[in-house]
């Protein structure tokens, strides 16, 4: 029987990215298989797709709509290396073929720089370091004399969204013995008993929140939850780390927040515009901290990826059940 036949659609340097030499080698053992990079429908991607019966895809792969079942008659199942994968493909596209994503890996980096942040932040690093630079040795003094009033150890800190991400998150920094003050109307209740978490209404969290972490999926209901009002909620002096979506914030309503000197902020994720333009007060101001989105693209969740991805195909492909398919009741929940 001949091999089936695996198209990817992605430029060489993000495909290698996720792929190792390993993973190229395993991939070959099972399937015939050839990349794409085109970013758009080009007339070279249209043939391939037409012989494709498996296609991976990435965050630069052309969105399909459901168009895909006609270009692609031989294809069975999609496998998704990214994030966001729900508004890559039509709904239909989702009914009839098999599709998989690999979040876990993803939501562990995240986390990972999230735990690192409220660490950051919640000991006030970044206002220290400034303080450093300067010229005077006055802030050595003021620090022998009285101390510093920041601890990360017992302190209650919010979150809105306790998904894959916030749970995580929530593990990594078990030993700090934090209390949080969590916003998500999905979340199971019964997931206080498994973390240290209280859930709260959206205006209790945003009222008691020194350190506020998102972690929320973007949708209809989520954007710009930190709007102009719910950033006002805020206790002056907090502290908003965004390592989720960037739509959840107005952005334009914090900035001037952080402005008025009055919020700060750690994001790893801009919204409307990524990168933010180089003269963007964000990009400079006193009490930000941005970083480029690298929240969930390290190199291992990357290959931890392409590992599960290869073993779903060949699960597939072999009959057997797979463990990462999208289901239904996944995508109602999807960004």
């Amino acid at each position: 029987m001949p091999r089936p036949f695996v198209l990817v659609s992605a430029p060489a340097a993000l495909f290698h990215s996720f792929f190792s030499p390993a993973h190229l080698r395993r991939l070959s053992r099972t399937f015939r298989w050839k990349r794409n990079g085109a970013s758009t429908l080009s007339p070279q991607l249209r043939r391939d797709l037409a012989d494709a019966e498996a296609l991976i895809t990435t965050w630069d792969t052309p969105a399909f709509g459901d168009d895909l079942l006609e270009l692609a008659p031989h294809l069975r199942m999609i496998g998704h290396c990214g994030g966001e994968v729900k508004s890559r493909f039509g709904p239909a596209v989702f009914e009839q073929l098999t599709v998989t994503t690999v979040p876990e890996p993803m939501a562990r980096s995240t986390a990972e720089l999230g735990a690192a942040l409220v660490l950051y932040c919640a000991r006030n690093v970044d206002y220290y370091r400034n303080e450093v630079s300067r010229s005077s040795h006055r802030i050595f003094a003021e620090v022998h004399l009285h101390g510093t009033p920041e601890s990360v150890v017992g302190r209650e800190i919010g979150m809105i969204g306790f998904g894959r991400i916030g749970r995580t998150l929530v593990d990594f920094l078990r030993p700090f013995e934090l209390r949080w003050q969590v916003y998500d109307p999905y979340a199971p209740r019964s997931l206080c008993k498994q973390f240290p978490v209280e859930f709260a209404s959206l205006s209790s969290v945003l009222k008691r929140s020194t350190l506020l972490v998102l972690t929320a999926a973007l949708t209809k209901e989520t954007r710009h939850i930190l709007d102009r009002g719910s950033l006002a909620r805020l206790p002056a002096g907090a502290t908003i780390i965004n390592i989720a979506r960037g739509g959840l914030i107005d952005l334009d309503a914090l900035t001037r927040e952080v402005r008025k000197k009055r919020l700060r902020c750690a994001i790893d994720v801009t919204d409307p515009v990524e990168p933010l333009p180089r003269r963007h007060p964000l990009r400079s101001l006193p009490g930000v901290i941005l970083t480029p989105h690298i929240g969930g693209g390290t190199s291992k969740a990357r290959h931890e990826m392409a590992d599960a991805l290869i073993d779903d195909l060949e699960s597939f492909f072999h009959g057997d059940a797979i463990k990462n398919r999208i289901t239904n009741a996944m995508l109602a929940r999807m960004t």
